[in-house]
């Protein structure tokens, strides 16, 4: 068998439909897993069906499986399965895949291991996909950031026009089941997030005013990487899959807009500009699977 999956109803279990299935890849995430399902299992959530959360552990050479259980009590507190599945190999595409195999709820929450979701996130999400027509939502992105290069970086990204006025979905997307129809597994590609955004035409995505954190890469090495990996996913989709183009709606980021930025904050605009001239300037090299970032 290619995949070694362990004790997929291990920890707390619910016999009740849920209403909503979170699927949480992770690889060696033992350090910010328990984080994440914290913030979960402490969502504000009033719906009579309860939240299942299946953390897919890919490829571990880490505790986060263990880690993962160890939150079995929060979760069966509140009445909500959560599930660790364990796979041998890697693979982020492969993990999400397991996780929909083995998801009961209507509406698939897509997330992240290092993300934390604010508390109305969910209830949020499951409103705005509470229809029988096809639907993508997220939430508002939050550019965490710990070092100096890393914030600077950060201030920039989060003002570009796509970052500010669209719906990203960078680290958490929803949909519905109708949306969840419009492709079947996901394919091997560098950005899902990419993939599932551009099946939604963009009238049929939805940003919710509920946050949630999502860090951005430290280090100019690791910012240059994933801006490269992140572009690379980018001309991928367009490439592989050139019918989703049309739903493509970056709004443009003129001149005059970059000038006034660079103006009010030289530093951060000479960063993530540097980025950009770096990913152009400088090679790729052959990777396979990393996490974002």
């Amino acid at each position: 068998m290619a995949a070694l999956v362990r004790n997929l109803s291990d920890d707390s279990t619910s016999t009740a439909m849920p209403a909503l299935s979170v699927i949480l890849p992770a690889s060696n995430e033992a350090a910010l897993i328990a984080r994440c399902l914290s913030s979960l299992v402490a969502s504000r959530w009033n719906a009579a069906a309860p939240v299942e959360t299946l953390v897919i552990a890919n490829g571990c050479r880490d505790d986060t499986a263990g880690r993962a259980r160890a939150q079995a009590g929060a979760f069966a507190a509140r009445g909500w399965p959560l599930r660790v599945i364990e796979r041998a190999e890697g693979g982020k595409l492969g993990a999400l895949n397991a996780g929909d195999a083995a998801a009961r709820g209507p509406v698939r929450v897509y997330l992240d291991a290092d993300v934390t979701v604010s508390p109305d996130l969910l209830a949020q999400l499951h409103d705005a996909l509470d229809t029988a027509r096809p639907r993508y939502a997220s939430g508002r992105l939050d550019i965490t950031a710990g070092g100096v290069m890393a914030r600077a970086y950060a201030r920039v990204w989060r003002q570009v026009p796509f970052m500010a006025r669209g719906v990203p979905g960078c680290g958490v997307f929803a949909v519905n089941a109708a949306g969840r129809a419009r492709w079947g597994a996901f394919p091997e590609i560098i950005s899902d997030d990419t993939f599932v955004r551009l099946n939604f035409a963009p009238a049929e995505r939805v940003g919710v005013p509920a946050p949630y954190r999502w860090p951005v890469a430290e280090g100019l090495a690791n910012l240059v990487r994933v801006r490269r990996r992140q572009d690379a996913g980018v001309a991928e989709i367009g490439s592989a899959f050139p019918q989703l183009r049309a739903n493509d709606d970056t709004p443009p980021f003129p001149a005059r807009d970059k000038l006034r930025l660079a103006l009010r904050d030289p530093l951060g605009f000479a960063v993530y500009a540097g980025v950009a001239l770096a990913v152009r300037l400088t090679p790729a090299r052959a990777q396979g699977w990393s996490r974002g970032r």
